[in-house]
């Protein structure tokens, strides 16, 4: 099951991302033709995004909670980053297990923004592509649902949250961190157009994610062999019980030979 889809700046590959853990890169021209795996996930991929100046390297997530850095054509994994790590186990999400339904970059300052799964917050982490790694930076937590987020250049961060009379969140970077922006003519016009349309926002947008069912199936056949194991032994010692003869007066009857018998009934 294919579950997302990217293609290299300059044409030559295509990427896919499946409910079995792997990244495939593909020959555009020759689809058949396989470049490399990136495997390294545990659950199913998401979400992958080849990074625009940086067109070597590939970003993915996945429902095991992690954030992914890879060089695509090798299938080499450079660097892996828990998304949870800008969270507190306090919050009332903490023990939830969910997956990145957007992922999505501003090349200005080379930094990610990731909404999940329809959870109230959007993580941003920092790409140092010198060092071919992910740097966590901060965690942004609203009071609804975030349905998408997407960077515009030159303007910020916009957020798009299950709130009719507030759908839009305009977030800019202000001393290092992303902080929201004030009121303005530009955020009231683009909130009308959204409310106009907030039925169609309301019918698909609000929807439940389907990631919940692509989760693999866990079964313990250890306990389960045990237990039925227990159940067989506890059923044969009653089988048993069940068989024996009653015991006599003076104890537990003894068996007796078939001569012993025929003697003592001719005595």
């Amino acid at each position: 099951m294919l579950l997302d889809v990217a293609v290299s700046p300059d044409d030559r590959f295509v990427l896919t991302a499946d409910r079995d853990e792997k990244i495939r890169v593909s020959w555009a021209a020759a689809p058949h033709s396989i470049e490399s795996f990136c495997l390294g996930h545990t659950e199913f991929v998401s979400r992958i995004f080849v990074v625009p100046n940086h067109p070597e390297l590939l970003l993915s997530s996945s429902g095991d909670c992690t954030l992914r850095l890879w060089e695509y054509r090798s299938g080499r994994e450079l660097h892996c980053c828990p998304v949870t790590s800008l969270q507190e186990p306090t919050e009332p999400w903490s023990d939830k297990r969910f997956a990145v339904s957007r992922i999505t970059y501003w090349s200005q300052e080379d930094c990610v923004a990731l909404s999940c799964d329809g959870l109230p917050v959007v993580y941003i982490f920092q790409l140092d592509a010198a060092q071919r790694q992910l740097v966590p930076r901060q965690l942004l937590t609203f009071q609804h649902r975030v349905w998408d987020a997407a960077f515009e250049e030159g303007h910020g961060l916009w957020v798009l949250q299950d709130c009719r009379e507030d759908p839009l969140v305009l977030y800019r970077p202000v001393g290092g961190q992303w902080q929201s922006a004030p009121e303005s003519a530009e955020l009231r016009r683009v909130c009308a157009h959204v409310r106009v349309n907030w039925a169609m926002l309301e019918g698909c947008a609000g929807v439940d994610s389907g990631f919940s069912s692509l989760y693999k199936a866990t079964c313990d056949n250890m306990t389960t062999y045990l237990k039925k194991k227990e159940e067989r032994l506890q059923q044969q010692l009653e089988k048993k019980r069940r068989q024996a003869p009653p015991p006599g007066p003076n104890g537990p009857t003894k068996k007796m030979r078939a001569g012993e018998l025929a003697q003592g009934c001719s005595s």
